[in-house]
């Protein structure tokens, strides 16, 4: 233990002895030009504040005019797209009007040539006599007549068709 204490001691010695510190440099007196150019800071810092405020304001301003600006845009196109709507709208209506007027138009012409036809019938139907169906060879007659009747309407029928 003798040793260590020595050996301690030598290790001491030998170490280099720390740097003083020096002492901390009081500062100069302020002079009143520099009394002033911290009462303008002072004042500069006041004033910082209501800038900030004011770049605040504008700045959630702008923030909800993007987001009306947004709103606006979405509005078009909304408008745009129930524009475009109308118009196919329109154009299917206005052909499903044509289309309908066509049909009528078709219908009254198949009216038109049934009417003919039945008052044709109806004179082919009178031509026959009822009361000779009970001979049979008068029935033969009478059913030639009718066969020639109805090929003849029916040849009316197609050339009008």
């Amino acid at each position: 233990m003798a040793e260590t204490k020595t050996a301690a001691k030598a290790k001491a010695k030998t170490r280099k002895t720390p740097a003083k510190k020096t002492a901390p440099r009081k500062a100069a007196a302020k002079s009143t030009a520099a009394k002033t150019r911290a009462k303008r800071a002072t004042n500069s810092r006041k004033t910082a504040p209501r800038d900030l405020r004011s770049v605040a304001v504008e700045t959630s301003r702008n923030a909800l005019r993007a987001g009306l600006g947004v709103y606006g845009m979405a509005y078009d196109q909304m408008v745009e797209q129930l524009e475009a709507l109308q118009s196919q709208v329109d154009e299917a209506q206005g052909k499903l009007n044509e289309r309908r007027k066509q049909a009528e138009a078709l219908y009254d012409s198949l009216v038109k040539r049934g009417t003919t036809v039945e008052q044709e019938a109806i004179k082919a139907f009178e031509d026959l006599e009822l009361d000779a169906l009970t001979d049979r060879t008068l029935l033969d007659e009478q059913m030639g007549k009718a066969k020639a009747r109805f090929d003849e309407l029916r040849a009316k029928i197609s050339r009008v068709a």
